[in-house]
C-alpha cells in the first residue's frame, strides 16, 4: 500500500518554508480575484483535488479531501506512454490566510521532490492568490534526459493548476 511506503526524499515538509538546494525549486503565484469568500472557496476546491482533476491528471485518492497521510495517484502522459505516478499528502495548511496542501513523491513516481498547492489571502488589499511551489529532480533515466523540458512541463503545469482555480474578475483598486 502506498501509504506504507517510504517518500522518496528526506526533505518532507520543506515546501511550507526554504526548500532545499540540490533540487529543481519554482514557486508561481498569481491573484486569482478578491475578497474573503473566493479565498474560502478556491481553499476548498483545492482540499478537493480539484487543480488535480481540472488540468486531468488526477488518477485517484484514497480520501475524498487532502489530508495528511492521504494516498493521491496522478496520471502523466498520454495514452500507453502515460504513467501512475504515486504521491502522498505531506500537509495540510489550515492558516487564516492561507489554504491548500503538499504532497511528495513515492517510488515509482518519475521525480523525487514535493510540490505545494495552495491559496493565500492578502487583507491589505483584499487579494486572492493561487500558488504552486516545488521542488524536485528526476528519479528516472526519462526525466533525467528530458532535463530542461521537464522543467518547462511543470511550470507549464504550475499555470494550469492555478487557472483550475475559482475567480473573480479582476476590479481596479
Amino acid at each position: 500500500m502506498a501509504g506504507d511506503l517510504p517518500f522518496t526524499y528526506s526533505e518532507v515538509g520543506a515546501t511550507s518554508g526554504e526548500m532545499p538546494r540540490g533540487y529543481h525549486r519554482f514557486r508561481v503565484r498569481r491573484r486569482i480575484g478578491y475578497g474573503r469568500a473566493l479565498f474560502e472557496h478556491a481553499g476548498a476546491a483545492i482540499l478537493d483535488y480539484r487543480m488535480q482533476k481540472g488540468t486531468g491528471i488526477f488518477h485517484d485518492a484514497s480520501t475524498v479531501k487532502a489530508e495528511p497521510g492521504a494516498r493521491v495517484t496522478v496520471r502523466l502522459g498520454v495514452g500507453p506512454l502515460a504513467i501512475i505516478a504515486p504521491c502522498r499528502v505531506v500537509y495540510v495548511l489550515a492558516a487564516p490566510n492561507q489554504r491548500g496542501f503538499a504532497y511528495g513523491t513515492l517510488p515509482g513516481h518519475p521525480a523525487i521532490g514535493e510540490e505545494l498547492f495552495a491559496v493565500e489571502y492578502d487583507s491589505a488589499d483584499d487579494s486572492v492568490y493561487g500558488v504552486v511551489a516545488a521542488f524536485s529532480r528526476p528519479a528516472t533515466w526519462y526525466t533525467r534526459l528530458g532535463g530542461p523540458v521537464v522543467r518547462l512541463v511543470q511550470r507549464f503545469i504550475a499555470g494550469r493548476y492555478i487557472k483550475t482555480l475559482p475567480s473573480s474578475p479582476d476590479r481596479t483598486r
